[in-house]
């Protein structure tokens, strides 16, 4: 119903346009004779009613009304009928002109005497009628322009008509689709964390009756509650890691300007536990800083380096490479490349989905949201993250982010 409306808006302004266009075209065609008969015919009516009041005049003693009133009648024919039926006028004008007022009366000859008043009449009479001429093309143009730019700002109206409409459903959807995700981000966030309760009954029942009777359980047994308690840790994983994802969304971006290097540091200080006794060969290059949200910031690191430490765990020595990229002049793009297992480009596009995994679980841990929650991240601060790899021959992971104002860069209290 409600697209059919604006199809209906947008039929009736045409529709509108269409009759201002013809009624202007029916103006214009209306002070001009279309018909050559009727042209020439207005114009030797023109001229003979010239005459006759030249004549009526004439006969109640009014001097030098002849040439006013020929040339009145020349004019009219010009810009009424056109030049031709003009040319007419000025010959039957002259003639008559010749006839009835100029010396001999009632004679087509001029005598010397008469002869330069006849020619200023002439000269006359086309004068006016060029003028007239001239005029008639110019305000035929102005009358066109006039009515052009009439229907340009009908339409252009329309359109600002249309813009604004659809401005106003862009929000409206905008707010309805802001509202749906705050909903499903709210029932992620409450389902999850009802999951929690029961979840842990069945982790410490579970424990309590491996401790307790694991003794009068078989081996086949035990191996079935060992099952039971990885799957519900591993359950356990992933509602953590959905509330975390949730919390991303929900949470209020503070964004200041942030150090990436001395970031980059801290996190791979912390991962140090994991990385003991392993030979790795960390490459940190220079990182700018940049402006962001420190803390949010700080959980990609931690989700793009811990996943090459994760991946690069069969590799002697691995190699993990941390450095920045060029990016556009009013953004940053950092990279983190290792030597791992790499991937599968023609799967990139999961990389970054819910619960997607590229390896099995056997081989190496993981609830698939790490990176999705990097991507939220990344998106929240508007830039964007990709993934480019080979399998078995590592992967590099791009993402961008606004730089630092230059107050901010210049201002130390203000780097975290």
């Amino acid at each position: 119903m409600n697209k059919s409306l604006p199809m209906t808006d947008h039929l009736q302004a045409s529709t509108d346009i269409g009759v201002r266009r013809t009624l202007a075209r029916w103006d214009g065609e209306s002070q001009r004779i279309r018909s050559p008969v009727l042209r020439y015919g207005f114009s030797v009516v023109s001229v003979a009613i010239g005459l006759g009041l030249a004549l009526t005049f004439q006969y109640y003693q009014f001097r030098d009304v002849e040439v006013p009133i020929l040339a009145l009648s020349i004019a009219l024919t010009t810009w009424y009928a056109g030049v031709g039926p003009a040319a007419l006028a000025i010959v039957l004008s002259t003639a008559g002109f010749d006839y009835f007022f100029a010396e001999p009366i009632y004679s087509f000859s001029v005598s010397s005497k008469d002869l330069p008043y006849f020619l200023v009449f002439l000269a006359w009479g086309l004068i006016v009628a060029s003028f007239s001429a001239v005029r008639r093309r110019i305000e035929d143009s102005l009358r066109q322009a006039r009515d052009h730019l009439q229907v340009e700002l009908e339409q252009r109206k329309h359109r600002e008509d249309e813009i604004r409409k659809l401005n106003q459903e862009l929000v409206r959807q905008a707010a309805e689709l802001e509202a749906s995700n705050k909903e499903l981000e709210s029932f992620a966030y409450s389902v999850s964390h009802d999951l929690r309760a029961p979840l842990r009954h069945v982790v410490g029942y579970s424990e309590l009756l491996q401790k307790q009777a694991s003794s009068l359980l078989d081996d086949k047994s035990r191996r079935y509650m060992q099952t039971i308690l990885e799957s519900s840790k591993r359950m356990g994983n992933l509602i953590d890691d959905l509330l975390g994802f949730s919390r991303i969304g929900r949470a209020e971006t503070k964004k200041t300007a942030v150090n990436l290097e001395q970031l980059i540091r801290q996190v791979v200080a912390e991962l140090g536990q994991e990385t003991s006794g392993r030979d790795i060969a960390w490459k940190i290059g220079a990182l700018p800083v940049c402006y962001g949200d420190r803390s949010m910031l700080k959980v990609v690191l931690v989700n793009l380096v811990s996943n090459a430490v994760k991946f690069t765990r069969m590799r002697a020595p691995a190699e993990i490479e941390i450095g920045c990229a060029d990016g556009k002049e009013n953004q940053v793009e950092v990279f983190v490349r290792d030597n791992g297992a790499g991937f599968d480009m023609q799967y990139a596009n999961k990389l970054f989905g819910v619960f997607q995994r590229l390896h099995r679980s056997e081989e190496f841990e993981g609830t698939g949201i790490g990176l999705a929650t990097a991507q939220r991240i990344i998106h929240r601060h508007g830039g964007k993250i990709r993934a480019e790899g080979a399998v078995d021959q590592g992967a590099t992971f791009y993402f961008s982010l606004p730089k630092a104002y230059d107050g901010s860069e210049k201002t130390a209290g203000n780097i975290r």
